[in-house]
This record gives structure tokens, C-alpha cells and sequence, in this order.
């Protein structure tokens, strides 16, 4: 019995032995299978890396031949949707706002009502001014009657220069105190006429910021003062961008750019061009000129706010010899490529750039038509025949 559990125990262990191999092989087959799938899902994805697809090898993918091909250089752009005109409406006298007229939203006609401000004190001050300009008035009547009889007893000299002169002295100041009440009577009839604020120009309330019964602060100037809604004409819309220092000579005014907003559904809109800064400023560490160019043909589909890309035809070459742009390598300074021949290595060859697009270049010199160029750097001899 002793024997048998001793056995017992040792095909226990040499079982739990084989079962940990088992295991281990398994982890390396699982392993191979895995890193065997990769290799060959790598080499589907990316056919032109790798030691497998250098030249000498399958060179499907690997070469393209030298053709003609229209090329148009584009210089892409980013900007900003904004009003042509648009403007923070303030009121030039403060008080409560007793009345909101608009909303957002709404368009109005220049001249339409946008707030009332509460004129209470204003109709209080015209009263009191139009009362002084009666007292005033009274007086400047006494003292030209003073003055006219004075100056009849001064002419026969029954009166002294002295008595006359300030006879007309009272005059004059009673008549300059009138001046005065009517100019205070007009600045206080001008206050009321600003307590109906209006729209400056034909146009759309883009946000209103003020709420009925709110006190404002009168816009002594252009940074003081209460806005009270913000309002702009979106009739005319302009894209804004800031182009850095190195693409702005490229650009003209009077150019025609297609703007994209991210919506292929939607018909092209193009811009014109109108301003170039002629100064640069310094926007997100990067200098360069503000450039404004005037929407066209909006049809609605871009609206203030809206971010988007821009396309400008810099240049055009039709039906010029061009390579991929992934064909050219440069060293030192200088553009090669790498020409196939047939039964012998690669020739690298110099060549003259031109323009380019997002994928080929212009070839000016250096290549024919009809040859067959590398698109990777050769690293060694084409034994192909």
C-alpha cells in the first residue's frame, strides 16, 4: 500500500509536468500564429515597406511611369465666417430700459425700434428748461425796453454814459441767459429723442443682451457704455483669415477662392478677395496678413461663426510632365529620382521641380515621358532583365 501511494504521487507530478508543457507549446503556437498573421496583414496594408518589397523584389507597387498630366498649385486656407457690417448697439443716455422692441432674430429696417429708455426725468428736465426759457424771455422784453428808452434820454443827454451802458449791459446778459435755457431746452429734447434707440442700418439682431426694467450706463464712448443688443446685416458676408507671412505674396486681390464648409451636400461657394493687410500682425505665434474676401454665392449655406477651409489656384501647368510627388528625394540640396533600367541598377537622376499639387509634381527637366521611376529610395541593385 505504501508503494502504491508513493506511485500514486509520482504519476500525479509527471502529469502536472506534461500538462505545463502542453501549455508552454501552446503559447508559443498561439504566439507564431498571431505574430505570422500580422506580418502578412502588415504587408497587405502596407505593400511598399519592408525588406520583402525592396527594388528586386515585386516592384507593382513600387515604381510608376513618367507622364503628362494637368498640375494646379492650391493654397489652402482657413477662415472665419463674419458680417460685412456689424455693430454693438448702445444707448447714448442711461436709465431704465422701459421697453424692448426686438428680439433675436428679428430683421428690421434701419429706422425700426429696437428699446425705449424710461424719459421720466428727461420730461421733468424739459418742463423745467421751458419754464426758464419763459423767465428769460420776460426779462430779455424789460431790459430792451429799458435799453430803447435809456438810449432816446441818452441821444438828448438827460442821462449819464454810465446809467446807459448798464442799462445795455442788462440787456445783453438778460439776452444771453435766453440763448442759454433754449440750448439747455434742445440738449434735453435731443436726450429724449435718444431714448428710442433704432436700428443703424438694415440688418438682423443677432443677440439682444439687456432685459425690460434693466438700468444702463450711457456710451460716453466707444469702449463705455451698456450694450444693449448686437446687431449686424448678413446680407453680405465676409470669410476672414489670417495668412502667414510665406503664402501671403501669392495672394491678389480680386482673387476668386472656393470655400468649403465641411458640407459636400451643399453647392460650392466661392469668394473674392477684397483686402490684404498691408502690415503684419502676429496671430497664434505665427505672423502673417489679414485677408478678407466677400462671399458670393452663399445661397444661406454659411452662416456668421461658421469655420472654414479655403482653395486658391496659385498656379496652373497643363499637360506637363509630372511624377508622383513621393518619387522625389532630395540630396544635397538638389531633387533626384530614381529611374528603372531594365537589367541595371537604378539611375538617380537630377531633376527640375515646378509646381505641385497635393500628390504630383511637375517635372521641368531631367525626366521623358514614358520612363519608369522608383517611388522608394532604391537600396539596392535591380536585378530584374
Amino acid at each position: 500500500m505504501r508503494q502504491t501511494a508513493v506511485c500514486g504521487d509520482c504519476w500525479a507530478y509527471f502529469s502536472y509536468r506534461v500538462f505545463l508543457v502542453v501549455k508552454t507549446l501552446f503559447k508559443f503556437l498561439l504566439l507564431a500564429v498571431l505574430l505570422t498573421g500580422g506580418y502578412f496583414g502588415f504587408r497587405v496594408l502596407f505593400p511598399g515597406v519592408g525588406g520583402g518589397d525592396a527594388p528586386g523584389g515585386d516592384q507593382g507597387n513600387q515604381t510608376a511611369p513618367v507622364g503628362r498630366r494637368d498640375i494646379e498649385h492650391t493654397l489652402l486656407l482657413t477662415g472665419e465666417v463674419i458680417p460685412a457690417f456689424q455693430v454693438d448697439v448702445k444707448s447714448e443716455v442711461g436709465g431704465k430700459v422701459k421697453k424692448l422692441h426686438a428680439k433675436t432674430g428679428d430683421e428690421l429696417r434701419v429706422g425700426s425700434p429696437i428699446a425705449t429708455i424710461d424719459d421720466t426725468d428727461l420730461q421733468t428736465e424739459k418742463i423745467a428748461a421751458e419754464t426758464e426759457i419763459e423767465g428769460a424771455q420776460l426779462a430779455v422784453d424789460r431790459n430792451q425796453g429799458n435799453y430803447k428808452r435809456a438810449k432816446a434820454l441818452f441821444d438828448e443827454k438827460l442821462i449819464s454814459q454810465e446809467v446807459f451802458d448798464n442799462l445795455k449791459a442788462d440787456m445783453l446778459i438778460s439776452e444771453n441767459t435766453l440763448e442759454k435755457a433754449r440750448s439747455r431746452l434742445q440738449t434735453v429734447k435731443d436726450k429724449l429723442r435718444k431714448t428710442r434707440i433704432e436700428a443703424p442700418a438694415d440688418g438682423t439682431v443677432l443677440d439682444v443682451l439687456v432685459n425690460e426694467g434693466q438700468v444702463v450706463v450711457a456710451a460716453a464712448s466707444v469702449n463705455a457704455g451698456t450694450i444693449l443688443v448686437s446687431f449686424a446685416d448678413l446680407s453680405r458676408l465676409l470669410v476672414n483669415s489670417h495668412v502667414n507671412q510665406v503664402d501671403a505674396p501669392l495672394l491678389k486681390q480680386g482673387q476668386v477662392l472656393t470655400v468649403n464648409a465641411g458640407n459636400s451636400k451643399g453647392q460650392p461657394v466661392h469668394a473674392r478677395i477684397e483686402f490684404i493687410a498691408p502690415v503684419a500682425t502676429v496671430k497664434n505665434n505665427i505672423k502673417g496678413f489679414q485677408v478678407q474676401a466677400v462671399l458670393e454665392d452663399n445661397n444661406g449655406q454659411l452662416k456668421p461663426g461658421m469655420s472654414v477651409s479655403m482653395a486658391a489656384s496659385v498656379e496652373k501647368a497643363p499637360g506637363v510632365v509630372a511624377v508622383p510627388i513621393s518619387a522625389i528625394f532630395r540630396e544635397q540640396k538638389q531633387s533626384v529620382v530614381y529611374v528603372r533600367k531594365a537589367g541595371s541598377p537604378p539611375e538617380k537622376r537630377r531633376v527640375e521641380v515646378g509646381i505641385t499639387d497635393l500628390g504630383y509634381a511637375e517635372i521641368r527637366s531631367g525626366l521623358a515621358e514614358g520612363e519608369e521611376i522608383y517611388l522608394i529610395e532604391p537600396t539596392r541593385p535591380d536585378p530584374q532583365s
